[in-house]
C-alpha cells in the first residue's frame, strides 16, 4: 500500500478518481444540453422581439444570447481537459502496473542472484562439459568396436556367399558333363581293368625318348 496513513492503495484511488471524472463529464454534458436549450429559446425570443419593432429588447436579448453561447464553449472545454485528465489517470495506472511488475521481477532476480554461485554454476558447466565428453569418446569407442566385429562377420558371410555361389556354378556345370558321361555299368573300367591299364614310370620314359624328349 503506497498510502499507509489513509489506507487506500494507488489503483483504489485511480478508481474513485475515474468515478468522479465520469460523473464531471455527465454533469457537463446536462449543462451543455441545458444551454442549447437556453439558446434555442433566446434565439426565439429575438425573432419575436424582432417582429414588433422592439429593437432594446433584442439587444439585451442578444447581449444574453453571446454570454449564454461563451459559456457553452467553455463547457466543451471543460469536457476535453476531463477527457484528457481521465486519460492521464488511466495511464498513470497503467505505469504504476509496469512499476509494480518491474519491482516484482527485481526482488525475483536478487533472491535467484542471492542463491546462484556464479563459480559453482560455471563449475558445474565445466563438469557436464567434462562427463560429456567422455560419454561422447567411450560410445564413439563402442560403435567402433561393434562396427569391427560386424564388418568381419559380413566379410565372412560375403565371402563364404561367393564360394557357395562358385561351387554352385561349378556343381551346376559338373552335373552337366556328369549327365553326358557314360555310367559305370556302361563305360567305367572295373577296378582290376583300371589297375592293369595304368602305365609304368619306365613306360613314360620310353614314351619321352621316343618323342625325343630327354
Amino acid at each position: 500500500k503506497l498510502f499507509p496513513a489513509i489506507n487506500i492503495s494507488f489503483p483504489d484511488i485511480i478508481k474513485e478518481q475515474n468515478r468522479e471524472l465520469r460523473g464531471t463529464q455527465r454533469a457537463i454534458t446536462r449543462d451543455r444540453a441545458a444551454l442549447e436549450k437556453q439558446e434555442k429559446q433566446l434565439e426565439l425570443e429575438i425573432k419575436k422581439m424582432a417582429k414588433t419593432g422592439n429593437k432594446e429588447a433584442c439587444k439585451v436579448l442578444a447581449k444574453q444570447l453571446v454570454q449564454l453561447r461563451k459559456q457553452k464553449n467553455r463547457t466543451y472545454a471543460v469536457s476535453s481537459k476531463v477527457t484528457s485528465m481521465s486519460t492521464q489517470t488511466k495511464v498513470m495506472n497503467s505505469q504504476m502496473k509496469m512499476a509494480g511488475a518491474m519491482s516484482t521481477t527485481a526482488k525475483t532476480m536478487q533472491a535467484v542472484n542471492k542463491k546462484m554461485d556464479p563459480q559453482k554454476t560455471l563449475q558445474t558447466m565445466q563438469n557436464f562439459q567434462k562427463e560429456n565428453m567422455k560419454m561422447e569418446m567411450t560410445e564413439e569407442m563402442i560403435n567402433d568396436t561393434l562396427d569391427d566385429i560386424f564388418d568381419a562377420s559380413d566379410e565372412e558371410e560375403e565371402s563364404q556367399d561367393i564360394v557357395n555361389q562358385v561351387l554352385d556354378e561349378i556343381g551346376i556345370e559338373i552335373s552337366g558333363k556328369m549327365a553326358k558321361a557314360p555310367s559305370a555299368a556302361r563305360g567305367l573300367p572295373s577296378a582290376s581293368t583300371s589297375k592293369a591299364a595304368t602305365i609304368s614310370d619306365e613306360e613314360i620314359e620310353r614314351q619321352l625318348k621316343a618323342l625325343g624328349v630327354d
